[in-house]
């Protein structure tokens, strides 16, 4: 009979406050469980009663690597209620920052959060010891996603500079066009990473998954499209609430999210892959099939290709969109927005994120309804962990405690983000 007690109090290199804590009694799970301890956030009371437009400034400071994606799901919410549709420049300049978004968050994962698995290193500084220049071309990277959005959100950390109805002002051309040339060295260095990435030491661990992310019929997907499965889900983003489900587990601060079948599911960039792999660009296309690393990928660990492959795509994408831009736009298109309920879902860095907001008549929130990634990935992660103590049992215990560490990480879930529901129940008295 063997006994194993894994407890991990506080997870590395993941953003917010999260614990593990396995027990196995004679080669049978008796528990294992994956908390998010983290103190709920209630940004969803926070918007109550607030005015619509100021929802994209308060919804940003709900996480700070990916403040874009809590923009442009509310923003795309309001604008389903005015009964308006983007085109044109202000459409393409919020794909421009939303690949800087991706840029940023896809490097800082890769190499400073992800990577240290992979080489046995405990963090990003020991590898930087070894290997300066790998940090090096990280940060710099990173840098250059970070410069699109200060450039087009007014700042890196929580823009300012974005609202409904478009943008507050845009910058000059000559802004744009001395990204060109950076941006350019960011998409080798990117080419670079995925073969890096592609050569990294990968336990075998193939799943089942019910991969779950937007689709458009002519991009890979930033801030539009249905919602597709690979198991055959094709619905309109209004219709995610009678599709998915949130469920509470006594153990965490998040909520779990389930499809309708009480089941777990995946979203995040290897759902991407898999369902909009002829969506990328010609370049990323070519450098996937270069590394063997073609749909379908079922491995989770195989993740961190995934990124590297949709950060050349948002390198190319922002390279062509600053080429062919059409500067000569008004930053936001006028409206009136009446009363009723909008529905958003854009591609964060970790896969889809819901936004529901009902507006009253005089444009305040009336109530709100945000779903981030790693609330959907959670359970997901959870079945994860156990099939990979079940095949992988027998390691040591302190390599196994290491994989399962790196099994959380490969979703990259940013807990802060998922520690925001609440339930407000009035009683009248």
């Amino acid at each position: 009979m063997k006994n194993k007690t894994i407890k991990v109090d506080y997870l590395a290199r993941v953003e917010g406050e999260g614990s593990l804590v396995v027990n196995i009694k004679g080669n049978k799970i008796k528990d294992l469980k994956f908390k998010i301890f983290e103190p709920p956030r209630f940004f969803e009371a926070f918007l109550i009663g607030r005015h619509y437009t100021e929802v994209p400034d308060i919804t940003a400071r709900i996480c700070g690597i990916c403040p874009i994606a809590y923009q442009m799901s509310s923003i795309h919410a309001m604008e389903r209620i005015a009964g308006i549709k983007i085109e044109g420049p202000i459409r393409d300049l919020r794909r421009l920052i939303y690949c800087g978004e991706w840029i940023e968050s896809h490097v800082l994962h890769i190499y400073l959060l992800h990577a240290p698995d992979f080489l046995g290193y405990e963090d990003a500084l020991q590898i930087a010891k070894d290997h300066p220049d790998i940090v090096k071309k990280a940060l710099e990277l990173k840098k250059i996603g970070n410069n699109i959005v200060n450039l087009l959100g007014g700042r890196e950390i929580h823009p300012i500079n974005v609202r409904v109805g478009g943008f507050y002002s845009v910058p000059a051309k000559s802004e744009f066009l001395l990204l060109l040339e950076r941006l350019k060295w960011a998409r080798d260095a990117a080419l670079e990473t995925v073969r890096w990435t592609a050569a990294l030491p990968f336990p075998e661990f193939d799943f089942d998954y019910e991969f779950v992310a937007l689709r458009h019929p002519e991009e890979y997907p930033f801030n539009e499209g249905r919602l597709v499965s690979n198991r055959g889900l094709d619905i309109d983003i209004s219709e995610y609430e009678n599709n998915f489900f949130e469920e509470h587990v006594a153990y965490s601060n998040a909520l779990h999210s389930v499809n309708k079948k009480g089941e777990s599911y995946f979203v995040g960039p290897l759902a991407r892959f898999n369902l909009n792999f002829d969506k990328l660009s010609p370049l990323a296309q070519e450098i996937s099939k270069e590394v063997d690393f073609i749909p379908p990928v079922t491995n989770p660990f195989k993740s961190i290709i995934a990124r590297a492959v949709e950060t050349i795509y948002a390198c190319d994408e922002a390279i062509r969109l600053i080429e062919n831009m059409d500067w000569n736009t008004k930053p936001y298109i006028e409206f009136e927005i009446p009363e009723g309920t909008g529905y958003g879902c854009t591609e964060a860095p970790r896969g889809i994120l819901y936004h529901r907001y009902k507006v009253s008549k005089d444009g305040l929130i009336q109530s709100a309804k945000i779903i981030p990634p790693t609330s959907q990935n959670q359970k997901q992660i959870e079945k994860d962990l156990y099939e990979f103590v079940n095949k992988y049992m027998n390691l040591p215990k302190n390599e196994l405690q290491w994989k399962l560490e790196q099994a959380i990480r490969n979703y990259d879930p940013c807990i802060s983000c998922a520690t925001h529901f609440l339930k407000i129940e009035f009683i009248n008295e």
